[in-house]
């Protein structure tokens, strides 16, 4: 079980000893697995609302922490005969800083995923259009076959006749899980607003509850220390508390700077300093025998 340090910050206890490791060239870094997530909006009275879900306190990885839908790569994710819509793979290449299959895998990832985890699909039967309901047995047939890896999302696509609208979906920031951690993901988020006529349930495994709430409400409830997060969370709550309507910070992202985020793990006078560049919020500082400051 994780601790929360500063507020809900996810913080697991293994990390001291994991950082002592690596600064020591005790631990080789994990190759981290590239992975998508989706901070899906919709607009309310009080500004937009995030869709979040709070991962089951049985999981490896960041368990009893809110996240946003999403998770790795599926290797058939770059399927050169995906239907596609949207601004070019070429495009998405240069955006996200990958060759186009990776910028394939990378988007379709983020699509999947948020079908999969959400139960809402961003596609539809042509270029400029997106599906309605799709809570229907059938459908949860085909989500089902997804998430078991029985279906491709290509498949998937072809089978149902609709195109994947790329257009939909806009890159926010890209972070990379630190070098000492055990599970390493290099994860691009994404900001997409819910189709009409569609509507989010808790269609994951992984999670025990889903909330729609603001950006500020889930960020004050981090600060008060009753919401778990991991740092690129809440730092993306915090960039999307100033926008009054998705539709406002769907056309932000484009703007949006992707450099990635590591944290680095160094020594300063007999303690070790964790620190995720351009977020001092996170910044811990470790003695060499104890718990984080």
């Amino acid at each position: 079980m994780a601790n929360a340090q500063a507020g809900g910050q996810w913080y697991p206890p293994e990390w001291p000893g994991r950082i002592r490791a690596l600064a020591s060239g005790e631990l080789t870094p994990v190759t981290p697995k590239r992975a998508a997530t989706v901070m899906l909006l919709k607009d309310t009275g009080a500004g937009p609302a995030v869709h979040m879900l709070r991962r089951r306190t049985s999981m490896a990885f960041a368990g009893g922490a809110y996240a946003y839908p999403g998770g790795g790569v599926d290797p058939r994710d770059d399927d050169r005969h995906v239907r596609w819509a949207g601004p070019s793979l070429d495009w998405w290449a240069d955006r996200l800083g990958v060759d186009r299959a990776g910028a394939q895998a990378i988007v379709c990832a983020a699509v999947r995923e948020t079908y999969e985890e959400a139960g809402v699909l961003l596609a539809g039967p042509a270029p400029d259009a997106v599906v309605g309901d799709t809570t229907g047995a059938d459908w949860e047939a085909d989500r089902a076959a997804l998430v078991a890896r029985e279906l491709s999302f290509a498949e998937f696509l072809d089978r149902r006749g609709l195109v994947m609208r790329s257009d939909l979906l806009g890159a926010w920031t890209r972070w990379i899980t630190p070098e000492f951690e055990q599970r390493r993901y290099d994860t691009w988020f994404f900001v997409a607003a819910l189709p009409e006529g569609q509507r989010t349930r808790n269609a994951s495994t992984e999670a025990d509850r889903t909330v729609w709430i603001t950006p500020r409400e889930a960020a004050g409830g981090y600060d008060r220390g009753e919401l778990l997060m991991m740092p690129p969370t809440i730092a993306t709550l915090r960039q999307l508390t100033v926008y009054g309507t998705a539709a406002e910070a769907l056309g932000a992202a484009p703007g949006r700077d992707l450099t990635p985020v590591l944290a680095s793990a160094r020594l300063v006078d007999g303690e070790i300093v964790l620190s995720w560049p351009g977020h001092d919020e996170f910044t811990k500082h470790i003695p060499t025998g104890g718990a984080p400051a």
